[in-house]
């Protein structure tokens, strides 16, 4: 995901002797200065925008990777996908309408490695990507980064005044395991209703988005 990971196994002054999801500290250090690719396609009814690339997302070369993270459950069972697609299934989403992004592109272990500079640098980055591809809604994932980025301390869940050109903005609470006052079912409500609001059909075919199909 974007936003940050949890867990692993630590050791002594609590620092990680393993990474989540199994990779080693090395592994996950040598991620910081790896790129994950947009997933994006001129049109697009909905990209959600990540705060910024885990670590063991950015080994993994797909959004939304870590362990924990509830981003593809939440898209499921929201009415988005089908069925709970694996990360490396990313390229099918915008044959769905859906595009990926993120608000700043370095990779880290959490969001609090972010700087003021990198967040304002990122809100130009997707106004220049919202221009160029165009999609109907950017929902942005995390109401802290969000509050940062855009200056807006009093921003809620849900859309937002701001645009980017053509472009409305949407705000989701974020999907990451940290965040777990959210529950699945209250990011399925809130995923669904930007679903409505994009004019998207529920495609979750009366499952609960439980299962993901591989």
């Amino acid at each position: 995901m974007s936003g940050g990971e949890g867990g692993g196994e630590r050791g002594r002054g609590g620092r990680p002797l393993r990474g989540v999801g199994g990779l080693s500290r090395e592994e996950l250090d040598a991620a910081r200065d790896r790129l994950l690719p947009d997933v994006l396609a001129d049109g697009l009814r909905v990209v959600f925008c990540g705060v910024n690339p885990g670590l063991t997302t950015a080994v993994r070369g797909h959004h939304f990777a870590g362990p924990g993270n509830r981003f593809w459950p939440a898209l499921a069972r929201s009415g988005f996908t089908p069925e709970v697609l694996p990360p490396d299934r990313q390229g099918e989403l915008p044959g769905l309408g859906l595009g990926l992004t993120n608000l700043v592109a370095r990779p880290t272990r959490g969001i609090e490695e972010l700087t003021a500079e990198e967040y304002a640098r990122g809100v130009e980055v997707l106004r220049e990507k919202a221009l160029k591809w165009e999609p109907d809604w950017l929902a942005i994932l995390g109401v802290t980064a969000y509050r940062a980025a855009f200056g807006a301390r009093g921003a809620r869940v849900g859309p937002q005044e701001e645009t980017l050109g053509g472009t409305r903005v949407w705000l989701l609470p974020n999907p990451s395991g940290r965040n777990a006052h959210w529950t699945p079912a209250m990011l399925a409500e809130e995923y669904s209703r930007l679903r409505a609001a994009a004019g998207l059909p529920d495609r979750s075919a009366g499952t609960d988005g439980a299962t993901a199909v591989g």
